[in-house]
């Protein structure tokens, strides 16, 4: 129900953001054949691609959902309802799945199908990066923000930059628009994983310490600052307090929060670049907005 009823509702946003972006390009000279088939400037083909990065993504959430049986306590609840649930979330994001792939074929679009694949093998391997590293006994490695782009771009920006590409693609646009909207893809996305990375550190919350993980940007960028051997050291002294609240007062303190900060305006400074290269148009300036939305910071 969580999932399903998200609060911050940006559930869509990936689907939303393939639209804008086919909206803003417009149809291509080479494609003047096939106008009768657009919609409000958007070609059918696209609205389906649309449909199946949403479908590809809340399938690999629902994967996301499965439990390490392993790890589960009898006060997480009865273990037959735990195996369940994981029975449940491998069918259902496998149904998600093996429907938006019977939808991708059905554009016939070779590229395209191409580029969806590869943007799904990025996610499997970026997930499996993610697993790798949120052990316990991984929580001190020499993590370093190199890494952690590589790995941010896997898991969560390669879909939406390739769908956005192969929107282009759907309308037969040149190779340098097609390279333009998988920019404004990668580096939204990018921004939009620091900004939410960011809000334990710069939210303005009760006296608890929101929860964060070891592996967000601020911890990597203030590990890289301070030392590791400084930074097991805080994570050691910090181990029992609760939810890690000594250590992100650290965090805060050091220079992890601002050059966070400061990447994903970056970030969002290549996307506003991108979008330069398509016609000023309300689809645009909602894209821009998007950006400013996540570089932000009060």
């Amino acid at each position: 129900r969580g999932f399903v009823y998200d609060s911050r509702n940006n559930l869509q946003m990936r689907g939303l953001v393939v639209l804008l972006i086919s909206k803003a390009a417009g149809p291509s000279t080479a494609e003047l054949s096939f106008q009768h088939d657009m919609v409000s400037g958007i070609y059918s083909s696209q609205r389906s691609l649309a449909e199946i990065t949403e479908l590809i993504h809340t399938a690999f959430l629902v994967h996301r959902g499965i439990v390490n049986i392993g790890e589960l306590k009898s006060c997480d609840g009865p273990l037959k309802d735990m195996q369940f649930g994981n029975k449940m979330a491998v069918l259902s994001g496998d149904f998600l799945l093996a429907n938006a792939c019977t939808s991708l074929a059905q554009l016939q679009n070779t590229k395209v199908v191409e580029l969806i694949s590869s943007a799904i093998g990025d996610l499997v391997q970026g997930i499996y990066y993610e697993n790798s590293k949120s052990s316990e006994n991984c929580l001190t490695d020499d993590i370093r923000i190199s890494t952690w782009k590589k790995q941010v771009f896997l898991s969560h920006s390669a879909l939406l930059a390739k769908s956005c590409q192969a929107a282009m693609e759907l309308a037969k646009h040149s190779a340098e628009i097609q390279d333009m909207a998988f920019q404004y893809g990668k580096h939204m996305s990018m921004s939009h994983k620091l900004h939410s990375d960011l809000q334990p550190f710069v939210k303005e919350s009760s006296s608890d310490a929101m929860a964060f993980s070891l592996n967000c940007a601020p911890a990597v960028l203030h590990q890289e600052f301070l030392g590791r051997d400084a930074w097991i050291k805080q994570i050691r002294e910090s181990r029992h307090a609760c939810v890690f609240q000594q250590l992100q007062e650290a965090i805060k303190a050091g220079k992890g929060v601002t050059s966070a900060i400061d990447l994903c305006r970056c970030h969002g400074n290549r996307a506003l670049a991108a979008l330069e290269s398509f016609p000023p148009s309300e689809a645009r300036a909602a894209l821009a907005n998007i950006v400013y939305a996540m570089t932000q910071f009060s």
